[in-house]
């Protein structure tokens, strides 16, 4: 009894923490693996590498979690980032290059909505029709040319408030309210119903069409944040920048347990995501390990995050079926 009791606790453990395991196992084996992944110059580096792909995966963590996806947040990123760069140089105003930023995402992620909610083309269409646009908008408005000189505008990206780099800010503070809204508001528990079951969500009174424009809503502010961090991080308006960001995205989001079927995700996990594909790039990048070995290496924890979840699930409903089958047992 005391076995099954344990065995049951640690089936338990590794189906909600194993993410958290996992993190913890690759930080030794990089810290034994080179002394200077422990630096905390090291360890700062990361995290502000991390922040503008990390704060775009807990936009597309909601989305995933109520069925729909997000393929433009790179090149949204970067029309965001070129319209605040260019509000910037003309008034000189921090607020207002932000806000402009922040719009810009908001205003793309809501056409995306409206494709996807009232003319009902998939997500993956939809978002990947706003890839090409939003791309093809930031070289038409720059010319294809960047954007030098941005003076005070780097402070988003290079800034540090009582010592904490702002990138790593912004990333705390769009964790802990991603981690709310998922876990303590009507909002978050309509995403996962409607990722787990969108006609029962319709069933049982909730108002799908407003959630799913909440849902782009919430992403398109992030993404616009993303935009004014990247460009202030890197002292350059790059319409060509951030290509592929949105992909890394996704890879924080499955590797951090969320599930491509949806209904299932948290904000804890994608962070854990981030950080484990964050810690492996920068061990990597420190033993010299080629470039090219490294994206083989990338697209395979990508499909094995994928397999995992395919397993996952499998096993999930054959739990289901199991305890319904002895349910109904006399």
């Amino acid at each position: 009894m005391t076995q099954l009791k344990m065995g049951e606790m640690w089936a338990v453990v590794k189906e909600k923490y194993s993410i958290f395991l996992v993190l913890l196992t690759l930080f030794f084996v990089c810290s034994l693996t080179n002394p200077n992944f422990l630096s905390i110059n090291n360890l700062s580096n990361i995290s502000r590498q991390l922040s503008v792909t990390t704060i775009l995966a807990f936009g597309e963590t909601i989305l995933i979690i109520s069925g729909m996806i997000d393929l433009s947040a790179g090149s949204v990123l970067a029309l965001s980032g070129v319209l605040a760069v260019s509000a910037f140089k003309a008034t000189g105003s921090l607020t207002l290059a932000f806000t402009v930023g922040v719009v810009t995402g908001v205003v793309c992620s809501l056409i995306n909505a409206l494709m996807i909610t009232d003319l009902r083309v998939p997500p993956f269409i939809a978002t990947l029709a706003m890839q090409t646009m939003a791309r093809g908008a930031a070289l038409l408005y720059t010319k294809g040319q960047n954007i030098l000189q941005l003076g005070r505008f780097v402070i988003f990206g290079q800034g540090s408030i009582q010592g904490l780099p702002i990138p790593i800010v912004f990333l705390a503070v769009i964790f802990a309210v991603t981690w709310y809204v998922l876990r303590h508001t009507r909002f978050g528990r309509s995403l996962y119903a409607i990722g787990g079951n969108e006609e029962a969500a319709v069933a049982s009174g909730i108002n799908v069409r407003l959630v799913k424009y909440k849902a782009f809503l919430f992403n398109g502010v992030l993404v616009g944040i993303a935009g004014v961090l990247f460009m202030s991080r890197v002292n350059a308006g790059l319409p060509n920048g951030a290509i592929n960001f949105e992909f890394q995205a996704l890879t924080a989001a499955i590797i951090g347990g969320t599930s491509f079927s949806g209904g299932i995700g948290t904000a804890a996990g994608t962070l854990a995501g981030a950080f484990i594909v964050g810690f492996l790039d920068n061990i990597m990048n420190l033993t010299g390990v080629d470039s090219y070995v490294q994206q083989i290496v990338r697209g395979a924890i990508i499909a094995l995050a994928v397999i995992y979840d395919i397993w996952a699930k499998v096993r999930r409903r054959t739990r289901r079926t199991l305890g319904a089958s002895k349910g109904q047992a006399p």
